[in-house]
C-alpha cells in the first residue's frame, strides 16, 4: 500500500469520526449546556494532544501565540453555530448542511484573496443551495432555528480553513493546531461560567459521548488530518471530506432512528453532488464516468 494510499485511508478514518460528531454532540447536549459541552470537548482534546506533541510546546514564541488565540476564537465561534444547530435540527440535516463549507471555502476565497472561483464552484454552490432548499425548506418556505445555525456554522468554518491555510504558513501547524484547542475550550469554560451552570457528565454514558467527542472527533480528528494531509493531494482530501454528511445520516439512522422524507433524501443527494462537483477536476470527472459507462455496458 502505498504512502498516499495510507494517507487517503487515515482521512477516511477521519471523516468516519466526524460523521460520527453529530450523534455525540445531539446525545451530549441531552444532559450537558451548549458552552459546557464544548468547554469539555476541546479542553480534554487539547490535554491530549498536548501529551503527545509536548515536545513541540516547549519553544512557544509570541507570534504563534497570536495565531493560536485568533484561530481557536475563530474556531470556538464556528461550534457554538454547530452545537446550537444540531440542537435545534435532525443530526442528518446537520451533517449535510455543514458540509456546504466547501462550498463557502472558494467563494470566501474570492473575495478576500482576490482568487477568482472556477465556473464549477459557481455550478456546485448552485446545486447546493438547491439541494438546501429541498432539505430544509417546509411547506411555509421557511428554514427552521437550527438549519440557520448549521449554515452560519458552515460559513465560520469555510473562513476557519481559510484563515488556517494563512497561519500555517507563518507558524509551526502542528503547535497551532494543539493551542487552538485550548484556546476553544477555554472560550467554552468561560462563557459556559458565566451563562450556565458547568458540570461534568453525571453517567458513564455521558462521558462517553464527551471523550468520543475529545478523543475520536478532535484530537484524532486534527492530528490525524495533519499527518494524512503530508501525503496525499488537496483534492483528494476534499473529495474524502464531502462523504462526511453521509456517514452523519448513517449514524442517526442506526442509532436514532432518523429518517429523511423522501424531498430531504432528494435535497440530501443535490447537496451531495453540489459539494462533489467542486472537489472534481475534469479529468476525474472524465475518468469516473468513463469507468461507469464501462460498467453498464458490461452488465
Amino acid at each position: 500500500m502505498t504512502a498516499q494510499r495510507k494517507a487517503d485511508l487515515l482521512l477516511v478514518l477521519v471523516t468516519l469520526c466526524w460523521g460520527s460528531s453529530y450523534l455525540f454532540m445531539k446525545l451530549g447536549l441531552a444532559s450537558l449546556q451548549e458552552f459546557n459541552l464544548i468547554g469539555l470537548r476541546f479542553g480534554i482534546a487539547f490535554v491530549v494532544a498536548a501529551v503527545i506533541f509536548n515536545r513541540r510546546l516547549r519553544n512557544l514564541d509570541r507570534k504563534v501565540l497570536k495565531a493560536s488565540l485568533f484561530l481557536g476564537s475563530l474556531l470556538f465561534a464556528c461550534f457554538v453555530a454547530i452545537v446550537f444547530g444540531v440542537k435545534h435540527t435532525t443530526t442528518a440535516n446537520a451533517g449535510f448542511l455543514i458540509s456546504l463549507s466547501v462550498i463557502f471555502v472558494p467563494v470566501f476565497s474570492a473575495v478576500l484573496l482576490k482568487k477568482a472561483p472556477q465556473r464549477k464552484v459557481w455550478c456546485g454552490a448552485l446545486a447546493a443551495l438547491t439541494g438546501i432548499g429541498l432539505l430544509t425548506l417546509q411547506s411555509r418556505l421557511s428554514i427552521n432555528a437550527g438549519d440557520g445555525w448549521c449554515i452560519a456554522g458552515a460559513a465560520l468554518y469555510g473562513a476557519y480553513i481559510i484563515v488556517t491555510g494563512i497561519l500555517t504558513q507563518k507558524v509551526d501547524s502542528i503547535t497551532l493546531g494543539v493551542l487552538q484547542l485550548g484556546v476553544a475550550g477555554g472560550w467554552g469554560f468561560a462563557v459556559s461560567a458565566l451563562t450556565e451552570t458547568p458540570k461534568l457528565p453525571a453517567t458513564l454514558e455521558n462521558w462517553l459521548f464527551v471523550l468520543g467527542l475529545s478523543l475520536l472527533c478532535s484530537a484524532f480528528g486534527f492530528i490525524g488530518q495533519t499527518a494524512a494531509q503530508r501525503y496525499t493531494t488537496a483534492a483528494h482530501t476534499g473529495l474524502i471530506f464531502s462523504l462526511e454528511p453521509i456517514f452523519a445520516a448513517l449514524f442517526a439512522f442506526l442509532f436514532t432512528g432518523e429518517t429523511l422524507t423522501l424531498q430531504g433524501y432528494f435535497g440530501a443527494t443535490v447537496v451531495l453532488a453540489g459539494v462533489v462537483s467542486v472537489e472534481l477536476d475534469s479529468s476525474m470527472l472524465k475518468n469516473l464516468l468513463s469507468t461507469s459507462l464501462h460498467a453498464a455496458r458490461k452488465y
